[in-house]
């Protein structure tokens, strides 16, 4: 596993440093979006809806909406003004009772792990949460985002729980739970029964996930058979971006333009327009292409001049033998095309 934060734990006085890694995966198996007539990856583009032209990234600005239909644009210079978060830092706040802090609360886990060569600290930590049965609170910051976390230990290690701020869990009102009428005792019975005869210790390797299961088979089968269905894949750039890698794209830009950011005031680029130069240098096709559109150019400007139309075209054919002529030769053939030109 490869760690995600790099920081130390506050606890009191004593900090303990810790990586953290996360605890948990999908199996679940992706989809690419493609054209059912020939199986080509469906690509799209970011496009205005007010002018319909394409909008690159580093014009784009985020916007909220009113409930009165008013739209507020913000920029990256309006939230830098928002009070920046410790990112290295997790600082416990308190400790409460475990049995205190309902499931619906957690929302993802990670790993943490000692960095440091004496993991003292942190096995005392650990040692502290196992027995006295308490979980600690703390503020986590992940990618410039403050969340509410539970600190517990399992088998000594330290596990670190995002929750949900309250405002985030939505009250369960429900009408129909008010005419429900109170179990007789007899039900209560046969009930606590049935559950008595299902009853075992939790082993979750005990539980497939059968719908994943059946559809790798499903995938497995048609490669196999081929036909129709089954595409040959041929990787080519076409200059859009990919449905699926747009978060990523995003997540890089962002770095891009923190890192422009840091540039010396000296320096020629900086902020978004560095950005956009970086974006254009990541692409090879385009930097093999640019030399080209300036040939382009320098021809099309060569045109443009009658007079000197035919002394390009031999200088292009004959650069080799141009370089080994002595300048009156040279010079004496210039001036003979200036006058056929004439």
């Amino acid at each position: 596993m490869r760690s995600i934060w790099k920081g130390s734990l506050a606890f009191g006085l004593v900090n303990v440093p810790v990586k953290v890694y996360s605890a948990t995966e999908s199996h679940d198996i992706s989809f690419h979006q493609v054209h059912a007539k020939d199986g080509g990856r469906i690509k799209y583009q970011r496009v205005c809806t007010e002018c319909g032209e394409v909008v690159p990234y580093q014009e784009i600005d985020k916007a909220y909406d009113s409930e009165d239909g008013e739209r507020v644009v913000l920029t990256d210079e309006d939230f830098e003004k928002l009070p920046a978060a410790e990112k290295h830092e997790i600082p416990v706040l308190q400790f409460v009772p475990t049995e205190q802090i309902d499931p619906i609360l957690f929302e993802k886990s990670y790993y943490l792990e000692p960095d440091s060569s004496s993991p003292k600290a942190y096995g005392l930590l650990a040692a502290t949460l196992e027995q006295s049965d308490r979980t600690a609170l703390v503020h986590f910051t992940l990618r410039q985002r403050t969340r509410l976390a539970a600190l517990r230990t399992r088998d000594g290690l330290l596990i670190l729980q995002t929750l949900l701020w309250p405002d985030e869990v939505r009250a369960a009102e429900f009408e129909s739970l008010d005419d429900i009428e109170k179990p007789k005792q007899r039900e209560l019975a046969m009930a606590e029964t049935l559950v008595e005869s299902m009853s075992d210790d939790f082993d979750p390797t005990e539980f497939t996930d059968e719908y994943q299961v059946e559809l790798r088979t499903l995938i497995d089968e048609a490669l196999a058979r081929g036909g129709e269905k089954v595409f040959q894949v041929a990787e080519h750039d076409t200059g859009e971006e990919d449905a699926e890698v747009l978060d990523l794209v995003a997540a890089l830009q962002r770095s891009v333009d923190a890192a422009g950011k840091k540039v010396p005031s000296g320096s020629s680029s900086g902020g978004k327009k560095s950005s956009k130069d970086e974006d254009e240098g990541e692409d090879e096709g385009t930097k093999k292409k640019a030399p080209a559109k300036k040939t382009a150019s320098k021809s099309s400007a060569a045109k443009k001049t009658p007079a000197k139309k035919s002394t390009a075209k031999k200088t292009a054919s004959k650069s080799s033998a141009a370089k080994k002529t002595p300048a009156k030769k040279t010079a004496a053939k210039k001036t003979s095309g200036e006058r056929k030109g004439a």
